[in-house]
């Protein structure tokens, strides 16, 4: 909102002055401000609720802004002023401070009472969230009450927002949309938006911190003068509004005016989520947002799926001077000369922020190169693949959400079948080297570790360190006390592995040891500033079980259809069926042993990696059992629906694609489960639901969850202290 100034004039001068600012959304009529036409808000049950919730903040009073007054700045005597409000007289010698986006504080000397409750109110907004002058202390800011520093605008016949920010200006939100820059720049989570590139869908769901729109400078020199780029912005705005919203909007365009064109996204994932009760407000605030009223009231972000956040929840991201740092400086590694590509390893504790950190390193890189490599190494929390799998991807897009909003194909794949390591370290670094040697070194590469960092999840960091020569350590940490020994180059001189001891052994680049010894890494530490960092996440939608199931979600919502229409269930997907007899496809359990005549039963209605063998399955009749799990391609996962014993034929629903589906030779059944509300949740099921039963008694032996009891001793250390 822009605040003009007033000077003492007239009752009919102060009337037209406050007819020219009616575009503003702020209006006073009887020292009260208009509420918004509800008929405007958008037709969301989810927005509707929380705008229900935050209707009666909306109907701001001049007294309750009354209590917060301008900073005091030393000025001359002839500038002074003493302006007054009811019942507070300021002091002399002080103006009201600048506002950060070129508009003034309100001077004059009028003493009518329409002018003087004016000139408070706009004190008021203009130090809204901002350092009071007594004391130090921060006044106190509710979303509601806070001027937004964008404008937005909804035609209701094209279903599209048009959103203008100035330089500088963001945007901070819940939900999700497809965005295109029509004219400016602007930056979402380190990637910038230009005008003229694809439209990029944006995800900011309540499970993860909210994205935010920032409004950049030009790059360049523009050729064009200030009155061009004007014209041809408010060009941009015609051709994109009707006439109605077009009025309000065209005011606020300048020449270095962000343009950017909001549309409500309908994916296979956000319908295949929203069919699930449990996942239907997902993308709408969360508990903490709700409870400090921060989500800001416009019908024209509400009507394409986004809501604004304002107050102390509109930070986003929250960068730290060392995290600013390592960003930088990993760029410049890029940018600058080098001998190979840079090798970045990043490593730190559980919920320390490294799956963000690597998220917002991969969008910064692709402002400046095509493609980046990416190898997952965290079992439980992937990135582009289910949980249980160990990838190689080549990220050519941005990640603009979460995980399961870009669950893709990986270029190679390995299915370790559980969300940790533990019960076989050698099997999962052997899978790591396998993915090492399809890595090019063409582009640069991102290694996301596991948050296991004591014991030997610190052994298996070093192997990873020395196997793969890191050019690159970013080590994320929170606190006040390191989680972990800094994996500094001296550190590592004498520090031992699993697998490795020093002195460092040869790398898997095959060069020689005298090489690999005299090279060395750069360690970029982070200190991790964020809400909640180090604890898990306690709302909804934030536990790692929960994330897994958000993964495993997006993954089989690619078998939906892309035309809009209603969800299917996956009762409803006719599966494939392997041609082959039992005697030519291999199955194994990955993560435990179960006895020989069980396995199809533990197997059947259950999550299997559809993996293709190296050499020929063959066997005398019956299914093939493996005795050891194999390291081997893995082309996706799919659900095994049943078993046809007298045909020897396995129905598998997958969304992986027939191709693909010839080359698999081997099911392996891993400790990853389905999520419970694709068993629960079957629309259309008249009778008893598929594999869902009721008639089930856990006092049976070895009927219920197996629980591993960290806290007993082991018969090693019970010897030991017997002996001595």
């Amino acid at each position: 909102m822009k605040v003009h100034k007033v000077s003492s004039r007239s009752k009919y001068e102060q009337r037209s002055t406050n007819k020219r600012h009616s575009r503003n959304k702020w209006r006073i009529h009887n020292k009260k401000i208009r509420n918004p036409d509800p008929s405007c808000l958008g037709s969301s049950p989810a927005t509707a609720k929380v705008e229900h919730q935050l209707g009666a903040r909306q109907k701001l009073k001049l007294k309750r802004l009354q209590k917060v007054y301008a900073k005091a700045v030393n000025v001359t005597l002839e500038d002074s002023h003493s302006v007054r409000a009811k019942g507070k007289v300021s002091t002399p010698g002080t103006v009201p401070h600048v506002h950060t986006n070129g508009g003034t504080g309100v001077e004059g000397g009028s003493d009518s009472e329409d002018s003087q409750e004016w000139r408070s109110y706009a004190e008021s907004v203009l130090q809204n969230g901002m350092e009071c002058g007594v004391g130090g202390r921060e006044s106190s800011s509710l979303a509601a009450e806070e001027v937004p520093g964008y404008h937005a605008q909804h035609d209701h016949v094209q279903n599209h927002t048009v959103l203008v920010l100035q330089q500088g200006q963001s945007l901070c939100f819940r939900g999700r949309c497809l965005l295109t820059c029509l004219n400016g720049r602007v930056e979402v989570m380190g990637f910038t938006i230009e005008q003229g590139q694809q439209p990029y869908p944006l995800f900011s769901p309540a499970s993860h911190c909210p994205l935010t729109i920032t409004a950049l400078g030009d790059c360049a020199p523009s050729t064009k003068n200030k009155k061009e780029g004007r014209l041809e912005a408010k060009a941009i705005v015609r051709k994109y509004l009707s006439s109605e919203p077009r009025k309000r909007l065209l005011s606020e365009v300048d020449s270095d005016s962000c343009v950017l064109l909001l549309q409500p996204l309908d994916t296979p994932l956000t319908r295949f989520l929203g069919s699930f009760s449990d996942f239907s407000q997902l993308f709408d605030i969360n508990s903490k947002e709700l409870r400090s009223q921060s989500a800001i009231r416009d019908p024209a972000l509400s009507a394409v799926g986004v809501t604004a956040l304002g107050g102390s929840c509109a930070r986003g991201l929250v960068v730290s001077p060392s995290y600013r740092e390592a960003l930088g400086d990993l760029l410049s590694a890029w940018e600058g000369d080098f001998d190979r590509c840079p090798i970045i390893l990043v490593c730190g504790a559980k919920n320390s922020g490294k799956s963000t950190f690597s998220r917002h390193l991969i969008n910064s890189l692709l402002n400046h190169t095509a493609s980046i490599e990416y190898l997952e190494c965290d079992l439980g929390q992937t990135e582009f693949t289910p949980p249980g799998c160990l990838s190689l991807s080549t990220v050519t897009e941005p990640l603009l959400g979460p995980p399961f909003s870009h669950q893709r194909e990986a270029d190679h794949m390995v299915y370790y079948g559980q969300t940790d390591c533990q019960a076989d370290l050698d099997r999962y670094l052997d899978s790591l080297k396998t993915l090492w040697r399809h890595y090019s070194g063409e582009n640069p590469i991102i290694i996301n570790t596991m948050g296991w960092i004591r014991g030997h999840g610190f052994q298996l960091l070093v192997d990873l360190i020395r196997f793969f020569s890191v050019t690159h350590i970013v080590q994320l940490s929170y606190g006040n006390t390191p989680q972990c020994q800094g994996l500094t180059p001296e550190f590592l001189r004498s520090a031992h592995g699993w697998q490795t001891h020093p002195p460092s052994q040869p790398s898997l680049a095959e060069e020689p040891a005298s090489h690999v010894s005299m090279r060395s890494h750069v360690l970029l530490s982070v200190h991790s500033e964020f809400e909640g960092a180090g604890t898990s996440g306690e709302m909804r939608h934030q536990r790692s079980n929960e994330l897994r199931d958000l993964a495993l979600l997006g993954y089989f919502s690619k078998l939906q259809s892309v035309e809009p229409g209603p969800v299917r269930p996956i009762h409803c997907f006719t599966p494939y069926q392997a041609s082959v007899p039992h005697s030519a496809v291999a199955i194994g359990v990955a993560h435990c042993e179960v006895a020989p005549n069980h396995i199809l039963y533990a197997a059947n209605a259950s999550l299997v990696g559809l993996c293709c063998l190296g050499e020929k399955v063959s066997g005398r009749g019956g299914p093939v059992l493996l005795s050891q799990i194999p390291i081997c391609q893995c082309v996706g996962l799919g659900i095994l629906r049943g078993v046809d014993m007298a045909r020897g034929l396995y129905f598998v629903i997958t969304p992986v694609s027939p191709a693909a589906l010839r080359q698999v030779n081997c099911l392996l059944l891993g400790d990853v489960i389905l999520p419970k509300v694709l068993l629960t949740v079957q629309p259309g099921v008249e009778t008893d639901l598929p594999y869902v039963t009721t008639d089930y008694s856990f006092e049976l032996t070895g009927a219920g969850k197996l629980h591993s009891f960290k806290g007993l001793t082991r018969p090693c250390f019970v010897k030991d202290k017997t002996n001595k």
